[in-house]
């Protein structure tokens, strides 16, 4: 397991992560979300040892992981892209297997498969520059999950695909995880970080505001949307129903009626037959970019 305890960087007398925690289990996928300047990358490179935070610490398997540990076992996708780009694909791959490793052999047939895996075979011998950006990603991937890492940290790695790569990469991460391995991956599609992870740590300002998973995050959401079609009622018939804050037209017909958690939903569905004839209610499933504005807004 990964543990991230309560980590403290500054630059100067900026504070940039203030006692950020969590964990990353074996076979566990986790979205690291936070707008710019969060603090998500500077976490990211302590995690890699690439930087050293002025308190807390990173621990794998219960210990401070050594440069060894982690050129072997863990695999990293930085935001700054960081390959070769007047090298061959397929040479610069397996030359990262090797630091990385692997043996000749076991390099060189990595390569291949995570090549076919990530529909680039038929650019193995092309120069990194020959391809578009979007490849480019792929074969960074590539590089950094070739030689079975336990360990993924990805910075950003869906930024700029298009949705036949956000596809490939997304499915080759679920399938690590299947593998086993424990992935941590910063992203703003938060629709994507829906989708994917079992788990969300949600930071701003350099603190971590929100961490579990979305569906845990859910039953803790302040306030909850409710959609009900009434017809032939009058306009503003919500008004005054204990609990309803607010109340908009839904594009899909009714009203979408925005309650507090302790509202009763009984107490709408009274309110709504005294105004006419009940035909749908039902409750909205906050997405996981609500909950991000809710907890960010707190």
């Amino acid at each position: 397991m990964l543990e991230v305890d309560h980590l403290t960087h500054r630059f100067g007398e900026h504070t940039v992560l203030s006692g950020v925690t969590f964990t990353v289990a074996p076979g566990q996928m986790v979205g690291f979300v936070g707008g710019n300047g969060a603090g998500k990358t500077t976490t990211m490179r302590s995690m890699l040892g690439l930087l050293r935070p002025d308190e807390g610490e990173v621990r794998w398997c219960g210990v401070e992981p050594t440069l060894a540990v982690r050129r072997r076992q863990f695999g990293y996708m930085p935001e700054e892209r960081g390959l070769y780009p007047k090298m061959r694909v397929d040479e610069q791959l397996r030359f990262l297997g090797r630091l990385s490793g692997l043996g000749v052999r076991a390099s060189r047939r990595a390569t291949n498969r995570w090549l076919t895996r990530l529909q680039l075979a038929d650019r193995a011998d092309s120069l990194l520059d020959d391809l578009s950006l979007g490849n480019q990603q792929r074969v960074q991937l590539a590089a950094a999950v070739l030689h079975g890492p336990r360990l993924l940290v990805l910075d950003e790695p869906f930024s700029g695909l298009d949705p036949v790569g956000v596809d490939l990469l997304s499915d080759a991460l679920v399938d690590e995880v299947r593998r086993g391995a424990a992935v941590v991956f910063s992203s703003h599609q938060l629709d994507l970080v829906e989708r994917i992870c079992d788990r969300v740590v949600i930071i701003d300002a350099g603190r971590v505001v929100a961490d579990g998973p979305i569906r845990e995050l859910r039953a803790g959401h302040a306030r909850r949307q409710v959609r009900v079609v009434v017809d032939g009622a009058p306009a503003g018939w919500a008004n005054g129903v204990p609990g309803v804050l607010s109340q908009r037209p839904d594009p899909a017909g009714g009203l979408l009626l925005l309650l507090t958690r302790t509202a009763s939903i009984d107490a709408v569905v009274d309110a709504a037959r005294a105004a006419g004839s009940v035909r749908h209610v039902s409750e909205v499933v906050p997405t996981l970019a609500e909950l991000y504005r809710e907890v960010i807004a707190a």
